[in-house]
């Protein structure tokens, strides 16, 4: 076990746990929601500090982030555990489990020297860390992050935005891409299938990642049939996003499959998420994705209309970006980081 940070000893030996925005109080011999913070003699500790689950080396495209060095390799590291229960978890087999056990009998033990030479040997320009929620690895996440920025890597968190303002300034200074989940508008969702709530921690703390940190941000929503696929849901979070993020924020609107808890619910129509995307664009957002389907994924100017990155599958090509991330063809600014070398800090 790894001593953790952001915590503080309460009396009877509890401890309060400050890394997410659940703050679990959590008893002696006790664990937090995740499952991977304990707490002993009244200090918690994660059980989960170097274990990794699951390690490739992904198209940055699979993250999805579609506008920060296209066409480059990132290194992916995920763990077990999560501090949410959506009953529609893809990853629910490591997000579920209990970091107190699992860890002893599966997943491989990475050092972040070892995960940062992975990442170089296998020819990637960042590291992410994703499948399960990266807030909960915050002390292992934080140690690489510094690492993979003494050698000139570029750091990608994959989450679903719950970490604390706390947490968010601990990792802040080292971390480049923000490519975080707002899964609906409605806090009844968020009750309903994730149990925390209201969505606007998440919201508070995206908006804190682009002001305070000046991080890289894209949004993912995964539009699940009868649950937040109501237009004026679409609407409330593209509105949010370009007023609080900006107009060139990408939004990945993806197509749900039936998974975990939620099997009595069909996959996303396609004219849903045509539908949400273009709620999307007339809402002033300059980049909406479909995600999850074989549709076009290439990036096209919004002022001349020109194609500036084209996308088969995995296999991206940048034809229209410049070094400053603007159009090469008519100069609009896009917002879109092609070169390790350049810096949204």
């Amino acid at each position: 076990m790894h001593k953790a940070i952001l915590y503080e000893r309460l009396a009877d030996n509890r401890a309060k746990c400050n890394v997410c925005q659940r703050r679990c109080n959590i008893a002696e011999g006790k664990v937090g929601v995740c499952l991977t913070r304990v707490n002993k003699g009244g200090d918690i500790y994660s059980t989960i500090y170097n274990v990794v689950s699951s390690m490739a080396a992904d198209p940055i495209e699979k993250k999805p982030v579609y506008h920060y060095l296209p066409g480059t390799k990132c290194f992916s590291l995920g763990s077990f555990g999560c501090n949410f229960r959506c009953v529609f978890c893809q990853n629910w087999e490591i997000a579920f489990a209990d970091g107190t056990e699992i860890p002893a009998v599966a997943g491989h033990r990475v050092t972040p020297e070892q995960a940062v030479g992975l990442a170089k040997q296998h020819g990637c320009k960042s590291i992410s860390w994703t499948y399960n929620e990266p807030a909960i690895w915050l002390e292992y996440t934080l140690d690489c992050a510094k690492l993979a920025r003494e050698h000139g890597l570029k750091t990608v968190y994959v989450t679903n935005g719950y970490i604390t303002p706390e947490g968010l300034d601990a990792i802040g200074p080292y971390l480049d891409v923000y490519r975080v989940d707002i899964k609906s508008f409605s806090d009844e969702f968020y009750r309903k299938l994730i149990n925390i709530p209201s969505v606007q921690g998440v919201l508070d703390v995206a908006k804190a990642a682009k002001d305070k940190w000046h991080m890289h941000i894209e949004v993912v929503t995964n539009v699940i049939p009868t649950w937040n696929d109501d237009p004026e849901n679409l609407r409330s979070i593209a509105r949010w996003v370009k007023e609080n993020l900006g107009e060139l924020t990408p939004w990945h609107v993806t197509r749900f499959f039936p998974c975990a808890d939620l099997t009595n619910v069909p996959p996303t129509p396609l004219q849903t998420l045509e539908m949400a995307k273009r709620i999307g664009l007339e809402g002033g957002l300059k980049f909406v994705y479909i995600g999850n389907v074989t549709e076009d994924q290439n990036t096209y100017c919004p002022n001349c209309g020109k194609p500036v990155i084209t996308r088969l599958g995995y296999t991206t090509r940048v034809r229209g970006v410049t070094d400053q991330g603007k159009c090469v063809s008519c100069a609009q600014e896009l917002g879109i980081m092609i070169n390790e070398n350049g810096s949204l800090k």
